[in-house]
């Protein structure tokens, strides 16, 4: 609240200075495009609230007992600056001190961008021709800082070698998990973000389900399903699709083949998402082409049970460790209990994959607005697999789907 209580009596001043000459008093009219160049990065900081977003990160720095905390892009970085940054070879890092102002590392050719942000901070640039070497030294010689956590996670080694060579005394901490559990918890933006990505999603299954025939490949079905993905309003794919028929539906994350026909009898597994206004949907259907044998019908039952008990035991305060218990134990209950692969599910937002994940062995206790996926499944090598995925809030008093699209078990008749 400081920040943005200093942010808007500098407007007022620079509105005062800019608008009324100083030696008479009479009111003048500064030219529109400097003075929106001058000021624009103090506009934006109070339009976007940059500075309060960041308080959470310094928090994390003092809950370590560490200096500062790093970011690279990525999502935790994209939460911070609510902009998507890429930096493939480039080094590019946002650090937030415990105490004291923000600095950032960012790629010259990036500075236009980082501009629209509003950052406050210290920025040091670099230039692809001379190298990013001196810029960490003059980054961390403005820090004076000892420690730094970073995301384990997501920052590549050669950046962890940059500040190493920077400061050779520079102790750098994982602080991955206290990191990204900030946005563990979803606000009611994000949940509105999440919805319309799942929406986006559900329509564009409906729409590819309805084109698919025998003997058409997986390829060709995957193909229809991303067609279908944009048309219906998708900013990206949330992952390249795993779209699996008969032996292919055993493997959990396989890809689709240009030289497997699909044909009756077969399970068609369909796992993809949208990605809409930075937020991912990952839904999974299996369906049956032409009919569905009594082992079949029987293992998919089995399947859907266990979704329905992970709905069953979600609510806030129940760990993920007690979810994947019920809904597993259903699976090993079963006469199928040697195809278990995997787990029940993991946290889903800006992130396909984030925490918490629901896993026997993780007793973190699940606090409201917590997202994750509930997908059990069993896979037969050689034959068929059945998974069915759905994305789950969670609530003080249980839980939301916020996966809407059926999941009786179908069979298509093409």
């Amino acid at each position: 609240m400081s920040t943005l209580l200093a942010a808007i009596s500098s407007i007022k001043s620079v509105l005062q200075t800019n608008l009324k000459d100083g030696r008479t008093g009479a009111v003048l009219r500064a030219p529109p495009q400097t003075f929106l160049h001058r000021y624009r990065n103090l506009v934006l900081t109070l339009a976007t609230g940059l500075s309060e977003r960041l308080v959470p990160y310094a928090n994390v720095a003092v809950q370590l007992g560490l200096d500062a905390i790093a970011m690279v892009p990525g999502p935790n970085f994209t939460r911070a600056v609510e902009h998507v940054f890429m930096s493939h070879e480039r080094p590019f890092v946002l650090v937030v001190p415990a105490n004291g102002s923000p600095a950032a590392l960012v790629p010259n050719l990036e500075l236009r961008s980082w501009d629209l942000v509003g950052f406050e901070g210290a920025v040091f640039d670099w230039r692809d021709q001379s190298g990013y070497d001196a810029a960490f030294g003059a980054l961390l010689a403005h820090l004076k800082i000892k420690s730094l956590g970073v995301e384990g996670q997501v920052m590549r080694v050669f950046v962890h070698h940059a500040l190493k060579e920077a400061q050779p005394d520079l102790r750098i901490v994982d602080a991955e998990k206290e990191i990204s559990a900030l946005r563990m918890i979803k606000t009611p933006a994000d949940i509105a973000a999440l919805n319309e990505a799942i929406a986006i999603s559900e329509r564009a299954l409906a729409k590819a389900l309805d084109t698919v025939r025998l003997n058409q490949t997986e390829k060709q079905i995957e193909g229809a399903l991303i067609r279908a993905l944009f048309e219906e309003g998708a900013d990206d794919q949330s992952f390249y699709p795993i779209v699996a028929a008969g032996d292919g539906s055993a493997r959990p994350h396989a890809k689709a083949r240009e030289d497997y026909a699909v044909k009756a009898g077969d399970a068609l597994l369909i796992d993809f998402g949208a990605r809409k206004n930075g937020f991912a949907a990952d839904i999974t259907r299996t369906v049956f082409l032409d009919h569905a044998s009594d082992e079949a019908q029987e293992v998919y039952d089995t399947v859907l049970r266990a979704n329905l008990k992970g709905f069953e035991v979600t609510k806030a305060g129940v760990s993920a460790h007690e979810i994947d218990d019920a809904v597993t134990g259903i699976l090993e209950q079963s006469p199928f209990a040697d195809r278990i692969r995997t787990k029940t599910g993991h946290g889903l937002g800006r992130d396909v994959h984030e925490a918490p994940y629901i896993m026997r062995g993780n007793h973190m206790k699940l606090p409201a607005g917590t997202v994750f996926t509930n997908e059990p499944g069993l896979y037969d090598i050689g034959n068929f697999g059945v998974r069915i995925e759905d994305d789950v809030l969670v609530t003080e008093t249980g839980c939301v789907s916020l996966t809407r699209f059926p999941k009786e078990l179908v069979v298509l008749k093409c």
